[in-house]
């Protein structure tokens, strides 16, 4: 069976290669899901690594935290912009998991997130995860996870209402569209750690900062951080 299994992947990679999920290249046997030039010429931005980044600055003004960074500039057009929507939208589930891989991995690296204890993937409302089929922050959680070495609490925190697109909706009109969304399943169990939030896309953080309100009023002593993959940088002031 196994001399099967060998030779059909084999056969498939020669006909149906896989594909750099950014510029569309066949990817090398080594590589995973993005080839080396896209990984080298990534937007990063480095904020993981550093102390009040234009993330962090822009969410401490909302809510306390501890430590807040994006990976990636959000580029509109092209292929970073498709790969998101891609992961987004249409089931490309393990380009989040292997994205999120990298952006543990970075996290681990910096040091500022060493003491992690539990990851908490941005929660959809159960009517648009029923429409989308998954959860594209659960996929880069579980990715940063496995990197930091910690778990990753699905059930912790969830949305109580099924708000309209952040995207979609009016930027004075986005901290009210999102007022009230979440609640916390059994906080006793996570009193007392350090929390990192994960989603997909920061740009004015209405979202993670409602999300935080909501734990915090469950959850005094509980210290959180967030880790969003991407950030816009027109929302952080930066041409």
């Amino acid at each position: 069976m196994s001399i099967l299994s060998d030779g059909w992947r084999a056969l498939k990679g020669l006909f149906f290669p896989p594909l750099c999920a950014v510029c569309g290249a066949p990817l090398e046997p080594s590589e995973q899901t993005l080839c080396m030039l896209c990984r080298v010429t990534a937007p990063l931005t480095n904020y993981e690594s550093e102390w009040g980044n234009p993330v962090e600055q822009r969410l401490s003004a909302l809510v306390p935290i501890e430590h807040a960074s994006a990976m990636l500039f959000f580029r509109r057009q092209g292929g970073w912009q498709q790969l998101i929507h891609d992961f987004k939208y249409h089931d490309r589930w393990r380009t989040a998991f292997e994205l999120g891989r990298w952006y543990g991995n970075r996290l681990k690296n910096s040091g500022m997130y060493a003491d992690v204890e539990v990851v908490i993937p941005m929660p959809l409302h159960p009517l648009k995860q029923l429409r989308r089929g998954y959860n594209q922050a659960t996929y880069l959680a579980e990715g940063i996870a496995c990197e930091l070495g910690v778990s990753v609490d699905r059930r912790a925190v969830r949305r109580t209402r099924n708000t309209s697109s952040q995207a979609q909706t009016p930027r004075h009109q986005r901290a009210a569209n999102v007022e009230g969304a979440f609640a916390v399943r059994d906080p006793e169990r996570l009193s007392g750690r350090h929390l990192l939030l994960v989603d997909d896309v920061f740009t004015t953080g209405s979202t993670v900062a409602a999300l935080i309100e909501a734990i915090r009023a469950e959850l005094p002593d509980a210290r959180i951080s967030v880790a969003a993959l991407a950030v816009s940088q027109r929302e952080i002031g930066i041409k």
